[in-house]
């Protein structure tokens, strides 16, 4: 694993200098938002706990000086526990369960302002909004007794809308900084919708079932340029 990593910074560093592409580590934390555990989104201390850190990868291509396409790999981990939670009804169920999600998605990332790698002015620093699909594999749990048990796979889909800002570190490098809210189409990651295992009827339902679960990330990315010079404003 460490030789592994040691190429893959060496792949970063010995790129040739351009900035149509950007590749990099992302990594971060995961907070869950459902029917078990806290309902804090935005919780310092939410974000804090060694057991959420999360990572993978990150591409973009800068398709022009205000938009991007990128794409993501990520391996997600986060948890739910009641004791933890404000809310007194949850604190006395005292349900928890731990959850590993491999994630990819892909999607258009837009800058409030003109974002041009190859601009004189050093550095720069834009905000940015992003959104697209995501498509994720975890385990699904339901409820037995006075616990939460893995009850079955699950691939589903998940909308991120993300809020960002990004910097230039010379002329090599990105840093960025997100907080991205990932919206499921499932509401079953902690047990609560048991409807949607093939075997619904051994196990009770939970908590609200108008709102489905959502995981949210908050972290950092740093990316390599890479690529030809661009012609944002070339006709063809």
């Amino acid at each position: 694993m460490k030789f592994l990593s040691f190429l893959f910074f060496l792949f970063l560093f010995k790129l040739p200098v351009a900035q149509t592409y950007e590749i990099g580590p992302i990594l971060g934390s995961t907070n869950f938002i459902g029917d078990v555990g806290s309902t804090q989104v935005l919780g310092f201390d939410e974000y804090a706990k060694r057991d959420k850190i999360s990572y993978g990868l990150l591409f973009r291509w800068n398709r022009s000086d205000r938009h991007s396409f990128r794409f993501s790999a990520m391996r997600i981990r986060t948890f739910g526990i009641d004791s933890e939670s404000d809310i007194p009804e949850r604190q006395t169920r005292n349900l928890n369960f731990f959850i590993d999600i491999n994630e990819i998605s892909v999607g258009l990332e837009y800058t409030f302002w003109e974002w041009d790698l190859h601009a004189l002015k050093r550095p720069q620093f834009v905000p940015y909004l992003s959104t697209g699909l995501a498509y994720f594999f975890t385990d699904q749990f339901a409820r037995a007794g006075d616990e939460l048990i893995e009850a079955d796979d699950l691939n589903s889909f998940a909308l991120p809308l993300t809020i960002g800002v990004k910097t230039t570190l010379g002329r090599k490098f990105v840093l960025s900084a997100e907080f991205s809210a990932r919206y499921t189409f499932s509401d079953n990651l902690d047990g609560s919708a048991p409807s949607e295992l093939d075997n619904e009827n051994a196990f009770p339902a939970f908590g609200n079932s108008n709102s489905n679960d959502w995981y949210i990330f908050a972290g950092f990315s740093i990316t390599r340029t890479f690529g030809r010079k661009p012609c944002y404003n070339c006709k063809f």
